[in-house]
This record gives structure tokens, C-alpha cells and sequence, in this order.
């Protein structure tokens, strides 16, 4: 019976100490991971803090909306995940067409590569509100990276209906965390 109990008590102390350090599961499917990595902004900041180069933090936003938004001062790479397309216009979405990224794959991985990191290690994903950032971990879960993260609520967050659709609830900008609407063109993705 005490070995029970101490069994029990390790394996509670186990799963309360992995729940501390990660951001849990966001409601909406369009936002879950097949790798069920989620990080809040605070925590992907603190992870980038702690481990620097160890992480990769990876922005899949447009350069547009780095530039008009902002973008975190710790990101080491923008490597869009889709580019807006001017030339076609979605009237169900109210906004112009996409086109995806085709190298974004072997962009991730280049990037691994050169900044002497590999499958196994941490790379967190952000978009504006963590759709395009759940789908990036999922790409790269297929070709077999273990610990890509997707920052829960992404740059901005999403609509606030509370407040007229603006979203200032949570996300990396407000959770008053460093950035910058000045970008270097050492993060860019130039093509």
C-alpha cells in the first residue's frame, strides 16, 4: 500500500510539473497539434530566454503583417507559411487569396541545419492567432521533427467579440511582451 501511494504520488507530481511548463490544449481543432505541444507566449518567451540558440522560434506570419503589426524581438526566422495573393480576392473571407509556401518545409529544415539543431530539438511556431502555426508543427511532424510548439494565441489573438471583433485578449503583443515593428532583414525569408 505505501508503494502505491509513493507511486502515486511521484506519477501526480510528474504530470503536475509537464502541466506547469505548457499551455493547454486550445479548443478549437484548427489550433490542435498532432504533437499536442502548446506554449503560451510567456512560456515560448522564457524558453527562448533560457535556452537561446538551443530554440528555434520561427514566425510564420506574412512580411506585411511583421511589418505593419510587429513581430517579437526574439524570433530568429519569418518564414511565411502562405503570401498573400493581390491578384485574387476570396468574397467569402472578405480578404485576398493565398498561395501557399511550397518550400516551406526545406526552408524550416535549411534553417535547422544552419543554426546546428536537429529534429529533436525545440521550435516554436507563431502566427497571429495559432491556426497557421498548428499547421506548420503538423507539416513539420510529418517529415519528423519530435518538439515543434505552437504559441497559444499567436501574435495578436483572435476576435474578441466582447470588443467589436478586436483582438486584444492574448497573444504575444498582449501579453506586453517585447516587439518590434522595425525589421531586420537578417529574420526576413527574402525572395
Amino acid at each position: 500500500m505505501k508503494k502505491l501511494l509513493l507511486t502515486f504520488a511521484a506519477v501526480t507530481f510528474a504530470l503536475s510539473s509537464v502541466s506547469a511548463f505548457a499551455a493547454a490544449t486550445p479548443h478549437s481543432k484548427k489550433k490542435q497539434t498532432t504533437l499536442g505541444l502548446y506554449a503560451s507566449p510567456q512560456e515560448a518567451y522564457d524558453m527562448k530566454m533560457k535556452d537561446g540558440n538551443k530554440v528555434l522560434f520561427i514566425d510564420v506570419r506574412t512580411p506585411a503583417e511583421l511589418e505593419f503589426v510587429g513581430t517579437p524581438t526574439v524570433i530568429d526566422k519569418n518564414i511565411p507559411l502562405v503570401y498573400r495573393d493581390f491578384s485574387k480576392y476570396d468574397a467569402k473571407k472578405k480578404r485576398f487569396g493565398t498561395v501557399k509556401n511550397k518550400q516551406f518545409v526545406s526552408e524550416v529544415e535549411a534553417l535547422v541545419k544552419a543554426k546546428g539543431l536537429n529534429k529533436d530539438s525545440k521550435i516554436i511556431f507563431m502566427c497571429r492567432s495559432g491556426d497557421r502555426s498548428a499547421v506548420a508543427v503538423n507539416m513539420m511532424a510529418k517529415h519528423g521533427f519530435t518538439h515543434a510548439y505552437t504559441l497559444v494565441g499567436g501574435f495578436q489573438g483572435g476576435p474578441n467579440k466582447a470588443d467589436h471583433g478586436k483582438r486584444n485578449k492574448v497573444g504575444w503583443m498582449n501579453d506586453n511582451l517585447p516587439f518590434t515593428q522595425k525589421l531586420k532583414k537578417d529574420i526576413l525569408e527574402l525572395k
